[in-house]
């Protein structure tokens, strides 16, 4: 994805987000956050009184007039937070929309780059249709390469500006439309019919922010709807006892609809109810920032309490291909001599382990490369590969193949070689032997490579409580050097996509959140059975189309930030519900005895905030419960601070923070509110 940053207050947000404000008055809309339906009829039933005191007279007008426009206000911010979070997705999608291109695909009759092609329009292919591509082109479409090798150009989708491999027949063979061919040349076969690419789906994913409510979102609107339903019920039999005591009292005076709707209003968890889709919707949108598409809004959720990592080793933990890492000569033959002649007897191999030779030996001896003489290049048949030069014939290649080689020019294969071979496999590695004629000249080890920084991150994920477990189709000694090297808790050897599905059935089993990451073909079954399945984005189309997410970057530490962003959403919803329930508390002894002290004068001895009138107080508590769900705006859609806490701290860090400071914030704000509306002489 084009990496294109939106500020949160953004003027170009923030225009669509206001109109979309009053579109969402709607009651149609409303009635899906019952709280804030509740809000909409008290904002009407307050201008309905509103004009009814203006033609007949009886309570102030200014009076009602001020807790209509601030419940009007309350109910447009709640809104505009929405809004916001919508349109910042939004706005993401219209820059995925201008990376769509008309362009001309060469359409292929058989597999082979060699073979006559028809340029066509690239939205006349179809799924399973083959088309060339070559330095310069741009993919006309998503598919899966069959032949050819290639670098290509991703920074338009995935903002990353290196380079990639494309190639057949393994893991990193998905190619996606829009991207651009660097150089050599690729046969690909279509993978998704015109509107059903890749990119299509991501905008589609991106403009479809109004997404099904998770199950913590659900318990927490029936906890809402449950308060309201109870404050409801309260206030509807106040009015009646209140006319009951006026009526049998020579004093005191009925309480009014005004100040009942703004009791309510004022005492529904307005804070949380008006903030509760935005958080959500942010959730996904800052998803989109980490450049992860989620498919689903129930994943970003559940990544918030993950238990279980399973991660794929080759190409996830490790670079994906062995490389070569270090010479060891056999008796009486110098390190320096080895690497040349392992050099020269690669440069025939083309494979990412004969390169890594080459280059292995260039940059530790300066070895140089001897392009005249008969090369034998690897072959799968021979398993080795070498050069006929100056009357020598040097050979690499695996154990068995190159101890057939010297066994049939009728020379031992000497023993200490044989032990230096059994130690390197038994470390995990892969041994290969260099000859030169009939004499062993000594190893190469070829190791996976752990991607730098990994084992950090890893021990940053375990910090979070969340176990790491490598799968692998490696041997155990193999598998066991990477997961030390790596720094995972587990590893499951030798797995098959069985064993991968048995191990995430048996956690899942257990009440465990599971995630997984993974990019190949081998990986989909278990991907989609995961909780949190994140598909690399280089891998394979049945890998991304298995995944609730796919890392546009293909970096398998991202689910790290994945987990931090599920856990600051959840973060973030508990900690607007702490605060909303707790300056409840605060509202109550603002708003109840300025309410009922015209019925019961005794009252007045709560009025522990000393606010000036009655009227004041009421006004003060409305215009505060207005203010605050504009001045949270910014902590719902950027969500609060992510820190790597047990659950019991995090609770007790909510309660302190957002508990003591719900509770004390609305005694202060309230109190200065009605010393500036009296100032100013507004009551």
């Amino acid at each position: 994805m084009s990496r294109t940053k939106f500020d949160l207050f953004d003027a170009k947000l923030i225009q669509p987000a206001l109109v979309e404000s009053f579109r969402k008055l709607s009651p149609r809309v409303q009635l899906r956050n019952p709280v804030m339906f509740i809000c909409l009829v008290g904002s009407l039933g307050t201008t309905v009184l509103l004009v009814k005191t203006m033609v007949g007279g009886g309570e102030s007008i200014m009076f009602i007039l001020s807790i209509a426009l601030w419940l009007w206000f309350t109910l447009l911010f709640a809104n505009f937070a929405e809004a916001l979070a919508e349109g910042r997705s939004k706005a993401q999608a219209a820059s995925l929309r201008s990376l769509r291109k008309t362009v001309a695909a060469k359409k292929l009759a058989e597999a082979n780059n060699d073979a006559a092609w028809t340029l066509i329009s690239a939205d006349k292919l179809r799924q399973g249709d083959l088309y060339l591509v070559e330095a310069g082109d741009l993919i006309p479409a998503d598919g899966e390469v069959i032949l050819g090798e290639a670098s290509i150009d991703e920074s338009a989708i995935t903002g990353e500006s290196a380079p990639v491999i494309r190639e057949s027949g393994g893991d990193f063979c998905s190619v996606t439309g829009g991207t651009q061919v660097l150089s050599d040349w690729l046969v690909v076969r279509v993978s998704s019919n015109p509107g059903d690419s890749f990119l299509e789906r991501m905008i589609a994913m991106v403009e479809t922010a109004k997404r099904g409510k998770t199950p913590n979102e659900i318990a927490l609107t029936i906890l809402l709807v449950a308060l309201t339903f109870v404050f409801l019920t309260a206030t509807a039999t106040i009015l009646p006892f209140s006319v009951f005591s006026t009526e049998t009292s020579v004093q005191g005076l009925p309480v009014t609809i005004t100040v009942l709707t703004a009791l309510l209003v004022c005492l529904i968890p307005t804070t949380i109810g008006g903030l509760l889709s935005a958080i959500g919707v942010a959730g996904m949108s800052r998803m989109l920032q980490a450049n992860v598409i989620a498919t689903s809004g129930r994943a970003v959720e559940a990544a918030g309490d993950v238990d279980i990592l399973l991660l794929d080793k080759t190409g996830t933990i490790t670079f994906g291909h062995r490389h070569a890492s270090a010479f060891y000569p056999a008796s009486g033959v110098s390190e320096k001599f080895l690497a040349d002649a392992a050099c020269l007897a690669s440069l025939a191999d083309e494979t990412p382990e004969g390169r890594s030779i080459v280059a292995l030996a260039q940059q530790r001896f300066h070895s140089q490369e001897q392009m005249r003489g008969e090369f034998y290049p690897f072959t799968a048949k021979t398993r080795m590969s070498g050069v006929d030069v100056a009357g020598r014939q040097i050979r690499k290649g695996a154990v068995d193949a190159m101890r057939r080689h010297v066994e049939f020019l009728n020379h031992p294969f000497p023993e200490q070689v044989f032990r230096k071979v059994e130690e390197v496999a038994q470390s995990g590695s892969t041994p290969l032997v260099v000859a030169d004629g009939g004499t062993i000249l000594g190893v190469i080890e070829l190791k996976d490579v752990v991607k730098p920084g990994i084992r950090e991150r890893f021990a940053e994920l375990r910090r979070m409580g969340i176990k790491t477990i490598m799968i692998t189709g490696d041997n155990p000694l193999t598998a066991a050097a990477i997961a030390a090297e790596a720094g995972v808790d587990e590893f499951l050897a030798e797995a098959t996509p069985e064993a991968k599905l048995a191990l995430i059935r048996q956690h899942k089993s257990k009440g465990q959140i599971v995630a997984m990451t993974g990019d190949g073909t081998n990986d989909a079954p278990a991907l989609a059975q995961a909780d949190v399945a994140v598909a690399m984005n280089s891998g394979t189309q049945a890998a991304k189309e298995a995944g609730n997410m796919v890392d546009l970057d293909s970096n398998p530490t991202k689910l790290i930030e994945i987990v931090e962003i599920g856990k600051q959403m959840l973060m973030t919803r508990g900690a607007l519900t702490t605060f909303s329930i707790a300056n409840d508390i605060a509202k109550y002894f603002a708003i109840i005895p300025a309410a009922f002290v015209g019925t019961y004068p005794q009252l007045g001895a709560m009025n522990i905030m000393h606010l000036s009138s009655p009227h004041s107080a009421i006004q003060s508590a409305v215009i505060f419960n207005a203010l605050i769900i504009v001045c949270l705006i910014p902590l719902a859609l950027q969500g609060v601070e992510y820190r790597p806490l047990g659950a019991a701290k995090l609770l007790q860090r909510n309660l302190f923070v957002y508990g003591l400071g719900g509770v004390i914030t609305p005694f202060l704000c309230i109190k200065a509110i009605d010393l500036i509306l009296g100032f100013l002489n507004l009551v």
